[in-house]
């Protein structure tokens, strides 16, 4: 599962390559459980997944526009995990960042936490040659009034899991059967979508790499 890892100050960054929904929640449950007893440092995993769709925690936001059984037979896996948002996609050609770590070591509340990690989102997004922005309100990352990145965060004992979905190259259609985040009316969109450029995912990951390096690395005491 594991394609690469990278060791900086303070932390790690796994690419686990493309690898299904349940089996990288499994693994950050279980460096969830180290970080918060200081087995590990701060830990980030990098990952696409075979299409998917996840319903987070609060029921409301979670609209489906299909049945169970219509997403099983277009081999769309259905999950609900705990994570705060409403129903989010993902499949290959979304780069999806996980962050393992600890909030004290990065002198971060909750909600700065979120606008670092929308930061990494931005300035990837940048490189890729997309401006995207913020939107009061509504977390996540957008260009015009369409929705590029999707955000949503669970903290365990101050230490984070799930984290950023941002569509670089991937199929749209997946969106089709869902509300995204719970709000009714938004389009999805992508870099290739955006620039019409195709991209080299090992890059995208190294670019990532270098921004949650930079963002989320653990402050010395």
């Amino acid at each position: 599962m594991i394609k690469s890892s990278h060791t900086y100050s303070h932390l790690i960054i796994r690419d686990c390559g493309i690898a299904g929904y349940g089996q990288i929640l499994s693994l950050q449950l279980e460096l969830l459980a180290a970080r918060q007893a200081d087995a590990i440092p701060n830990t980030i995993l990098l990952v696409e997944h075979p299409s998917v769709i996840t319903l987070g925690a609060r029921k409301t936001e979670n609209k489906l526009l299909a049945d169970a059984s219509t997403l099983h037979d277009k081999d769309v896996e259905l999950i609900t995990i705990g994570r705060g948002g409403g129903t989010t996609a993902h499949n290959p050609g979304q780069l999806v960042i996980y962050p393992i770590v600890k909030l004290k070591s990065l002198k971060l509340d909750v909600t700065e936490f979120v606008r670092q990690l929308e930061q990494v989102g931005l300035e990837l997004l940048d490189s890729l040659g997309v401006v995207a922005h913020r939107q009061k309100g509504l977390p996540g990352l957008w260009v015009g009034r369409d929705k590029i990145a999707s955000v949503g965060v669970q903290i365990k004992k101050w230490v984070t899991m799930h984290g950023i979905a941002i569509n670089i190259q991937n199929d749209l259609s997946l969106f089709d059967w869902i509300v995204p985040c719970g709000l009714e009316g938004v389009k999805m969109t992508s870099a290739t979508q955006q620039t019409g450029k195709t991209y080299l995912m090992a890059e995208v990951k190294a670019a990532a790499s270098r921004l949650c390096e930079r963002f989320l690395t653990e402050i010395p005491q």
